[in-house]
């Protein structure tokens, strides 16, 4: 799921916080100096104000490098150790995308058909022509259907409350859309909610149901779910995720918090090795047809402000390696938590996570300083798939 640096969601009000500055203290204490080129990175971004960094590195034949820096609790002092569960965001998207493309395969969905042939008077809006928006617009962000994020920053509780898509959905639609079908790229999370509708319609199953069977238990996933409405908690082992409250300064725990804002646009919980089994496996054709995948590989233009170059497949970004080559990953931001993933053309996967959104520790006015520290993330990202 991808949230704006502007916000400033609420966080309980018994939380503990952190000041940044003693954060930094405790890191450099338990840091040791890396050795490799993945390491160095992690270090870099704990150094840069995360408080914890991991990151796995896979080969194509499966050999693994997993590393961690910083502290996983920094109530407890924890130092953070590699491959703990992480909420993955908007990776999730990525999987929505593999049932969608999976029940295209079965002949249960049409791509190039509209939604409102097969959901009518779902996207339905006043001042709005949505009936022609297609299953490819919705995976492809080209249909136009604003954010329902964007209205869910007015409301400073929202993110820590159960709510239902639907709700989601009609809150999206009280917003003009912001293009016609099929004009203009444009990043919204409501396209998901809307796909997380299609596979529920075109199955007769809970989209947490057809991501497990579909995908999480035939790659023997053991440490990634979907976790549903009302499901606060991350299983052991896992990094706590820090974030802000407008109201307070510091790091606030929101390790525990009600995944229901994000569903089919970012409710998975994995961790980077597994996360890396995925991305290959789908990269390899195993989970859909060769049609299926090369349709999820026809890409657009996007306005990509963290890595200049990239475009938008069908639940896929394309990225611009610094090495000449490319890759194909997502990425994803949720309170607490920043993911970035990919593939590269021999083979390699690499995920990052770290466990906190920029806006956490840099003032969210600086923007030069905001952006260039998320750009440390993919930064680390490239240099490894490198």
């Amino acid at each position: 799921m991808s949230y704006p640096s502007q916000s400033h969601s609420a966080a309980s009000p018994t939380s503990e916080t952190w000041p940044v500055e003693d954060v930094a203290e405790h890191n450099a204490a338990a840091s040791e100096r890396p050795t490799s080129t993945l390491q160095l990175s992690l270090e870099g971004l704990v150094e840069a104000g995360f408080p914890a960094a991991i990151g796995t590195r896979t080969s194509r034949e499966g050999g693994r490098e997993s590393l961690a820096a910083g502290l996983a609790d920094l109530a407890s002092g924890q130092v953070a150790e590699p491959d703990r569960m992480v909420r993955m965001g908007s990776n999730a998207k990525m999987f929505t995308a593999v049932v969608v493309m999976q029940l295209v395969d079965e002949g249960r969905v049409e791509l190039d058909g509209t939604i409102e042939a097969q959901l009518p008077r779902l996207v339905s809006s006043e001042g709005a022509d949505n009936s022609r928006v297609t299953v490819r617009q919705l995976l492809q962000h080209t249909s136009g259907l604003p954010d329902y994020v964007q209205a869910l920053l007015t409301d400073d509780s929202a993110f820590r409350r159960n709510t239902p898509p639907r709700d989601l959905l009609d809150l999206a639609l009280t917003v003009p859309a912001v293009s016609g079908p099929g004009e203009r790229w444009a990043y919204s999370n409501t396209n998901y909610l809307v796909l997380g509708m299609l596979i529920e319609h075109a199955s007769g199953n809970s989209l947490e149901d057809e991501v497990t069977h579909r995908i999480i238990q035939p790659l023997k996933l053991e440490r990634t779910f979907m976790p549903r409405g009302g499901d606060r908690q991350i299983p052991h082992p896992h990094l706590r995720g820090y974030h802000i409250d407008s109201g307070r300064v510091g790091l606030v725990d929101w390790t525990e918090t009600d995944p229901s804002t994000s569903w089919g646009s970012g409710q998975i919980i994995s961790t980077p090795a597994e996360l890396n089994i995925f991305m290959q496996a789908l990269l390899l054709g195993e989970l859909t047809s060769a049609d299926a995948l090369q349709q999820m590989k026809k890409t657009v233009p996007a306005d990509e402000t963290f890595w200049p170059g990239m475009r938008y497949g069908l639940g896929l970004q394309r990225y611009p390696l610094s090495n000449g080559g490319t890759a194909w990953g997502h990425g994803g931001d949720f309170p607490g938590y920043q993911t970035r993933n990919a593939v590269n053309e021999d083979g390699t996967a690499v995920t990052i996570s770290v466990t906190a959104l920029p806006p956490a520790f840099i003032d969210p006015t600086d923007v030069p300083a905001l952006m260039q520290t998320y750009r440390r993330v993919t930064a680390a990202l490239n240099a490894a798939l490198g």
